[in-house]
């Protein structure tokens, strides 16, 4: 079986714009949340979200193209284009029948929908639509504009599994390199859902946390306080190359990608399994592929959103794999970024990745009173970095209608 590497990363996040800042703003402890300033949200239940700072999508992309692209698709091309650059890729030098592109989204064009049809039922009936609509609302269009851009003529589609987006796609991105259809892979996802819908859609889910009066505090992980998830946006990228393709082109080698799990809840609409199951199984296919025991895992990225009822689940399914083990380092990322949805997974594999280089595990923040069934079974770093050897880093995503993808990371030994 072919042997697939991470080779190039790119991010764009609300704790940082780059993958060194992003870095910086995970082993700092940084909140990414704040007041919402994309629109007037004073009368929403929830008036804060993790927002891009200091973002300009004219510093990348010129502005006649940039009318073309909705935030998401803006939001990737800049993400791909720091993973480009950072796996020094020479398309001129590489068969680009054999590099494809997978991306994820779990909305795709949401503000452009919005936009539009709000533009429609403010007028007088008569459609005035613009010719982009759909091209920027449609949620494969990403995919498809990477690969034009580079002329990339491999495998090319997109992932839709919720909150388990991104990761999917790099799953399936590993799956066909695996299995010689492809020797690199663009994969990652993004996602610009800071809009009224979307706020207003998931306050009426009684998803997302309402703590207005402390919106950086907000996002607590398996903390016995928690009330919701904090939204978010970003993007983030990843370049994927079968081994020796890389090693011939001398690129940099950050991870070896060892393992997916993909599995099904099978039990509700938007709820996790009360038992973790479908956790459970995308974990343990993960750690199957890669031919490692449980005892062996040293750091895992949890999905852990900050619901009541979904930190819990995990939790269950974590101890049913892997025993009660106090070396095994878990944090939720997603108490720094917020909740990208379907970006999380890609932005949280970065974060594995480098934790798998830097030997350096990030905390959880904002934390105070840990699920006290659980807090002394794992090592749960809170509010600051933790210097620990990390040979294999585990990342979980789960999503509405209970679609779980697990990412598993090793250090790269020849």
């Amino acid at each position: 079986m072919r042997r697939v590497v991470v080779t190039g990363m790119g991010a764009l996040t609300p704790i940082g714009n780059g993958v060194a800042n992003f870095w910086k703003g995970l082993t700092e402890g940084k909140s990414g949340a704040a007041p919402i300033t994309k629109f007037d949200a004073s009368k929403f239940k929830t008036r804060f979200a993790c927002e891009l700072k200091d973002f300009d999508p004219l510093a990348f992309i010129d502005k006649a193209e940039a009318k073309r692209y909705d935030l998401f698709t803006q939001y990737a091309l800049i993400a791909v284009d720091e993973a480009i650059r950072h796996a020094q890729i020479d398309f001129a030098s590489v068969d680009r029948n054999r590099v494809g592109v997978i991306w994820g989204s779990g909305n795709g064009g949401i503000h452009t929908f919005q936009e539009q049809v709000s533009e429609f039922v403010k007028g007088d009936g008569t459609p005035r639509f613009s010719p982009f609509f759909i091209p920027k609302m449609i949620v494969d269009i990403a995919a498809g504009i990477i690969s034009i851009k580079y002329g990339l003529r491999g495998v090319n589609f997109t992932t839709v599994s919720a909150c388990a987006t991104s990761t999917s796609a790099i799953i399936e991105a590993f799956n066909y390199i695996k299995w010689n259809k492809a020797d690199m892979v663009i994969t990652g996802g993004s996602e610009a859902p800071i809009t009224e819908s979307a706020v207003g859609g998931f306050n009426a889910a009684k998803a997302l946390s309402t703590n207005n009066e402390h919106p950086q505090t907000a996002s607590k992980p398996f903390d016995v306080n928690r009330d919701g998830f904090v939204m978010g946006e970003g993007a983030g990228a990843l370049v994927l190359e079968e081994l020796e393709h890389a090693k011939r082109r001398n690129a940099p080698i950050l991870a070896e990608v060892v393992g997916g799990g993909a599995a099904a809840d099978a039990y509700h609409l938007t709820g996790s399994h009360p038992e973790g199951e479908g956790a459970y199984l995308g974990m343990k296919m993960a750690l199957e592929e890669a031919g490692i025991a449980p005892q062996q895992l040293d750091y895992l990225n949890a999905h852990a959103t900050s619901t009541p009822l979904g930190d819990v689940s995990e939790l269950k399914a974590i101890l049913r794999l892997f025993g009660a083990n106090p070396q095994l380092s878990i944090s939720a990322t997603k108490s720094m970024t917020g909740h990208l949805l379907g970006a999380a997974g890609a932005v949280e594999a970065i974060a594995s990745v480098l934790s798998v280089m830097h030997n350096l595990i990030p905390p959880t923040i904002n934390t105070t009173e840990l699920e006290p069934e659980y807090k002394d079974l794992f090592h749960f770093p809170l509010n600051k970095a933790v210097a620990k050897e990390v040979n294999f880093a585990m990342s979980n995503t789960f999503g509405f209608g209970g679609h779980i993808a697990t990412i598993l990371f090793a250090k790269y030994r020849q």
